[in-house]
């Protein structure tokens, strides 16, 4: 493994994570779990960052798949017609709820986060956009420039005109120990207070993530892009929802993220779990939205046979085996057993999520600040014990976990069991008994 580490550095830029003091190289998985390649399994609660929806080696997935490639039809392009696509875009277009939807597929979130800016600033004939403070959106020339986390940005420079709103940020001391409801009246205040001075009255649109990812999984409360949209219409402002993680019922609580809110928004994009692992992006959006554009356009590899064919495949097991629903109760399990150990573990500075999306914030027990260390501290100690885990947040203190949505009850304990013994094994080492 150390001449695969020496070889990947010598040819992969160096800002190009990777994770552990000692990277790991995945060569199998089946079901939720993944082996390593010195032969050690892993429960995988990090599912390739929220990609690998419905775990590994799923026969349904790799046998559409396999159908598709006897046909010797790897690649086409858009410029014909193609089956898997058009029923893709059908299921889309009706479970997004959004009126006479219509969609274009990409490779990836980044590549969708770039077609809804383009289709939003054209149709308002506008450079200025709106997004929330702690997002993420890509690592793209646009798609940066509505990224508010300093650690994923690369340049100030910006093809778009961006303003940053609240939403995501309670722990910050003006909204620390607000309501809900008095939270959300904060937020608006500010938003039409924005309007007021710091853009002209032509604003394209605001993209929001409904549950940040990179963020560390910070979220606003339920009804605050609600009450966000109510302003927004007031000005023919369009609304996009970056569902990249949120999507396909891994909230629980609704198949797209912004559901939680009561929101049905202009547009939508998408990518990650769709595929289960294969490449597929893309943006649903209000068919005059989507037709506006006057220039031709295409995709080469958006929406490629192989992808539609995985792609359909995940989509139809989620739907058909109610993944929805386990998220919902898979999730209880855990965000319910990690909130009842946090009391006992002055390391733990918050526990929050929804459904199979859930973060652990950890802290210096003696100021509670932000401690990226202990977060790195635990990614070593879940990787001995045979669990995998992600990290990120603000301040990169933050443990994000999304297991696959197929996790069983039994699975769900043993995790929250790792998790819980890691965090108690941290514990004991930074507070003095």
């Amino acid at each position: 493994m150390s001449d695969l580490l020496a070889r990947h550095r010598a040819v992969m830029p160096n800002w190009l994570a990777l994770y552990y003091n000692e990277p790991i190289e995945i060569v199998g998985g089946k079901g939720n779990r993944v082996v390593d390649a010195s032969g050690k399994s892993y429960l995988d609660f990090f599912a390739g960052i929220l990609t690998n929806m419905i775990g590994y080696d799923v026969p349904e997935v790799r046998e559409a798949v396999e159908r598709q490639l006897a046909t010797g039809v790897v690649h086409t392009s858009t410029v014909y017609l193609l089956r898997g696509q058009v029923e893709l875009a059908e299921k889309i277009a009706k479970l997004s709820g959004i009126k006479d939807a219509k969609v274009f597929f990409t490779n990836s979130g980044t590549e969708a986060n770039e077609t809804a800016l383009l289709l939003a600033t054209y149709a308002r004939k506008s450079d200025q956009v709106l997004a929330m403070r702690q997002s993420y959106h890509g690592r793209s020339f646009g798609a940066v420039s509505v990224t508010s986390n300093r650690a994923w940005k690369n340049n100030s420079l910006s093809p778009l005109n961006v303003h940053f709103l609240h939403g995501a940020d309670r722990h910050l001391t003006q909204f620390r120990g607000l309501s809900d409801a008095d939270y959300i009246k904060a937020c608006v205040d500010d938003l039409r207070h924005v309007l007021s001075t710091s853009v002209s009255d032509d604003v394209a649109a605001l993209i929001a993530e409904p549950i940040q990812g990179v963020g560390g999984f910070t979220m606003a409360p339920d009804g605050l892009f609600a009450a966000y949209k109510e302003v927004l219409d007031e000005q023919g402002i369009l609304f996009v929802s970056d569902e990249v993680q949120t999507g396909w019922g891994r909230t629980g609580s609704a198949f797209f993220g912004i559901q939680n809110h009561g929101v049905t928004p202009d547009m939508m994009t998408f990518a990650k779990g769709l595929g289960n692992g294969f490449a597929v992006g893309g943006v649903v959006a209000r068919g005059d939205l989507m037709d506006n554009l006057h220039a031709v356009g295409l995709a080469t590899f958006g929406g490629n046979p192989i992808s539609m064919a995985a792609a359909n495949a995940t989509l139809d097991y989620v739907l058909d085996h109610d993944l929805q629903a386990n998220a919902a109760r898979t999730g209880a399990l855990i965000i319910d057993g990690l909130r009842e150990a946090a009391p006992r573990l002055p390391i733990v500075g918050d526990v929050r999520g929804k459904g199979l999306m859930f973060a652990v914030e950890l802290v210096d027990p003696a100021t509670g600040e932000p401690s990226p260390a202990l977060a790195a501290r635990f990614m070593e100690e879940t990787k001995k014990a045979g669990l995998l885990a992600g990290k990120g947040g603000l301040y990169g203190n933050v443990l994000r976990m999304a297991p696959p949505l197929t996790l069983t009850p039994d699975e769900a304990a043993e995790g929250l069991g790792i998790i819980v013994n890691a965090l108690e094994v941290i514990n004991a080492e930074v507070v003095p008994s």
